[in-house]
């Protein structure tokens, strides 16, 4: 089976900002299917729950306050790379809107719940790392539907 890496918040795991989680029942479709390992790279850099909000503004992350948060989404996200690399993981399942797993879209920066096109901070990385990234519903209309044919 193959061994794909998915936003942990996805599968149910608390690790938003607000100590909460983006369950998809969705998901149970992709665990059927494939080997997971759950990614959070604001918790893998050492991020707490609950946290302030992060945003990017320039590519680089920022929490609410202003305060530079770019060490924990940078270690994190090396972190992520490194399993990555070690399991030979080619696919990516990310949580939209995220500041470091967006695949198409991203806050604005501005904390208003604005947003904009964009990939958050670690999506970008994982597909310099030639990782193809998706949201849940985009991997199963690709994959699985295609398992059914």
């Amino acid at each position: 089976m193959e061994t794909i890496i998915v936003s942990a918040c996805l599968l149910g795991d608390k690790t938003r900002y607000d100590g909460k989680s983006n369950y998809n029942p969705k998901i149970e479709l992709i665990k059927e299917n494939y080997d997971i390992i759950p990614i959070c790279p604001e918790v893998m850099g050492g991020m707490k729950i609950p946290r302030e909000p992060t945003e990017l503004k320039n590519g680089l992350p920022y929490s609410k306050s202003g305060k530079d948060v770019n060490s924990y989404f940078l270690r994190g996200t090396k972190q992520i790379i490194n399993i990555v690399k070690y399991k030979h993981i080619t696919k990516a399942i990310l949580v939209e809107k995220s500041p470091s797993c967006g695949v198409h879209q991203i806050h604005n920066g501005l904390f208003n719940g604005g947003l904009i096109d964009g990939e958050g901070y670690a999506t970008k990385e994982l597909k310099n790392h030639k990782v193809d990234c998706y949201t849940l519903d985009e991997f199963i209309e690709l994959f699985l539907t295609k398992k059914e044919d």
